[in-house]
C-alpha cells in the first residue's frame, strides 16, 4: 500500500498522516515508571491508559503499570472528581504504592477538570503521596508530557534546605534504561555523585528472577526527588525534553544548570564528558579516553563505505539530534531529519549541525510526519534510513537499509538495553550503521566481486 504514496508535494497544516510522535499522557507514563514505587494514573478513560500502556510494553518488553479514573458518560458530562477520589482510595488499598502520578488526558482536559483542587480535598494515607502534571492529547508530543510529568514531581516534593546534599543531579531525557546505565557509569568513572531523574534502570530493565515484583528495586526515589532542591547543580540532556525542568531548577531552588545534548556520537560526548570534568575538578580516565578512541578508529577504519552516502532521520527530537551528529562525523550525508514534535528550536539545532559539517541540499523539519518523509524520499532517494519501527514500511516499499534506534522500536528485541549514548553507545550504533551499508553491498553486488575480506 506505501507503494501508492504519490510523489507530489502538498502543503498540509492540519492533517498528519503516519506521523512521527505519540500523545502527551504517553509521555507522563514513562516518567511516572521511572520513580520507586510509582503508580502512574491516568485522569480519563479506560481505553486511553491501554494504549498507553500497550505502547511502552511493546518497545520495552516489560510490564507499564497504570491505573485510570475509568470515565464514562457521566464524568465526561460533570467531571471527574468523583472518579479520582474513588481511584486514589482503591490504588493505595490494593497495590500500596508511595506515591501517585496523575497525567490527565484530552478528554479531562477538555472538560475543564482542576487536579489541584482534586488532589488538595483528598485523604491521602500518612506517608503517601499524589502528584499531577497536565498534558493534553492534542497538544505536543509524547515528548512534551514526560517533560511536563519531571515538573509535577518537583513541584510538589523537591525542597530547598540550604545544606548542599553535594551531588549533581542528571535529567537524562527520554533515554531506554541502557543509556542511563552507560550516564551512571560515565559518572561514577568521572568520580562525581549523583541523583539520576526519572531513572528507568532495574524498573523498565528489570532482570528475570522467576518472582515477579509490581515495583521493582529501582528508579529515582521520593526523598531523593525531595533533595534535588539541595543539587550543586543540573546536567540537564536533551533541550526538549529536559529544559523546562533544568529552568525550573535554577528559578525556584536557584540551582544552576547547563543544558547539553544528549551524548550521542563523539562530539556530543565529548561535551557531556567535560561537563563532569568541571564538576569533579579530575582528569578524564583512560578508560573513557579508550572508548573514544575506539570509536574514533572505527569511524576511519569504515570511513569508505559510509562517505557521501545519504541518510534520513526521524523519530524524537533530542535522540535524532544525536543521531544526526553522529552520522555527520561518520561522513554521511543527513538528506532528511524530522521529528514529529513540533518544536521549532529542533530544526533551528539542526540546521545549525548541517552549516557545521558544510553540508548543503539537507532539510530539517518540526511538527511533520512519515507520510511527508516518504514523499521526499521518492523524490530523491536516499541510502540509509534510521528510525523508529515505524520506518519499516518505508524501507520496505523504496528497497532502503534499516537501522532502528529511538522510542518505539515494536519489532526487534533487546534495544533498551543496549545502549547509544556515550563512547560506547556510539561504538554500537557505528557498526549498525556500517553493517547495513554493507550486507546492502553484498545483497546487490554481482558473484564474482563478493569479498570475503572487506
Amino acid at each position: 500500500m506505501l507503494d501508492l504514496t504519490p510523489k507530489e508535494v502538498m502543503a498540509r497544516t492540519a492533517l498528519r498522516i503516519n506521523p512521527c510522535k505519540t500523545c502527551q499522557p504517553v509521555g507522563a507514563l514513562f516518567c511516572a515508571l521511572g520513580v520507586r514505587k510509582c503508580m502512574p494514573h491516568s485522569h480519563g478513560s479506560q481505553g486511553c491508559v491501554s494504549y498507553h500502556r500497550t505502547v511502552l510494553s511493546r518497545h520495552f518488553k516489560e510490564p507499564a503499570i497504570a491505573a485510570s479514573s475509568s470515565f464514562t458518560e457521566g464524568a465526561s458530562v460533570f467531571g471527574g472528581r468523583s472518579n479520582l477520589t474513588t481511584a486514589v482510595k482503591n490504588i493505595f488499598d490494593m497495590y500500596n504504592p508511595d506515591i501517585i502520578a496523575v497525567h490527565t488526558t484530552c478528554l479531562s482536559e477538555t472538560i475543564g477538570d482542576d487536579l489541584n483542587s482534586y488532589i488538595a480535598d483528598l485523604k491521602i494515607p500518612e506517608g503517601k503521596k499524589v502528584v499531577h502534571c497536565n498534558t493534553p492529547s492534542y497538544a505536543g508530543s509524547h515528548i512534551m508530557g514526560f517533560s511536563n510529568m519531571m515538573t509535577g514531581f518537583m513541584s510538589y516534593l523537591t525542597k530547598k534546605t540550604g545544606a548542599s546534599n553535594g551531588k549533581t543531579a542528571i535529567f537524562p531525557g527520554w533515554a531506554n534504561p541502557g543509556d542511563i546505565r552507560q550516564l551512571k557509569k560515565i559518572c561514577s568513572l568521572m568520580n562525581v555523585p549523583i541523583i539520576m531523574f526519572p531513572d528507568h534502570t532495574g524498573v523498565m530493565d528489570a532482570p528475570m528472577t522467576g518472582k515477579y515484583e509490581f515495583y521493582p528495586e529501582g528508579g529515582t526515589t521520593i526523598p531523593e526527588i525531595a533533595s534535588l532542591g539541595d543539587c550543586k547543580g543540573v546536567v540537564a540532556l536533551g533541550e526538549i525534553a529536559s529544559l523546562a525542568p533544568a529552568e525550573m531548577m535554577k528559578k525556584k531552588w536557584e540551582v544552576p544548570f547547563v543544558m547539553l545534548p544528549q551524548p550521542i556520537g563523539v562530539s556530543f560526548t565529548d561535551q557531556f564528558v567535560m561537563a563532569l570534568r568541571l564538576v569533579s575538578k579530575t582528569e578524564v580516565p583512560w578508560e573513557l579516553e579508550e572508548q573514544r578512541g575506539q570509536l574514533v578508529d572505527l569511524m576511519i577504519d569504515a570511513h569508505q563505505w559510509v562517505y557521501g552516502k545519504k541518510v534520513a532521520i526521524f523519530g524524537d527530537p533530542d535522540t535524532v539530534e544525536g543521531l544526526t551528529s553522529l552520522a555527520l562525523e561518520m561522513g554521511l550525508v543527513p538528506k532528511y531529519v524530522i521529528t514529529g514534535t513540533p518544536k521549532e528550536e529542533f530544526t533551528k539545532k539542526i540546521n545549525r549541525l548541517f552549516s557545521k559539517y558544510s553540508v548543503t541540499d539537507c532539510k530539517a523539519k518540526a511538527n511533520s510526519d512519515l507520510f511527508e518523509l516518504h514523499q521526499w524520499i521518492k523524490n530523491e532517494p536516499v541510502d540509509l534510513l534510521i528510525g523508529t519501527t515505524y520506518g519499516k514500511q518505508i524501507a520496505k516499499a523504496e528497497d532502503i537499509p534499516f537501522v532502528r534506534a529511538g522510542f518505539p522500536v515494536l519489532d526487534r528485541y533487546g534495544g533498551p538495553l543496549m545502549p547509544i549514548f556515550g563512547y560506547e553507545g556510539g561504538i554500537r550504533m557505528a557498526e549498525k550503521i556500517i553493517g547495513a551499508l554493507m550486507d546492502r553491498e553484498d545483497r546487490d553486488c554481482a558473484d564474482e566481486d563478493l569479498e570475503i575480506v572487506m
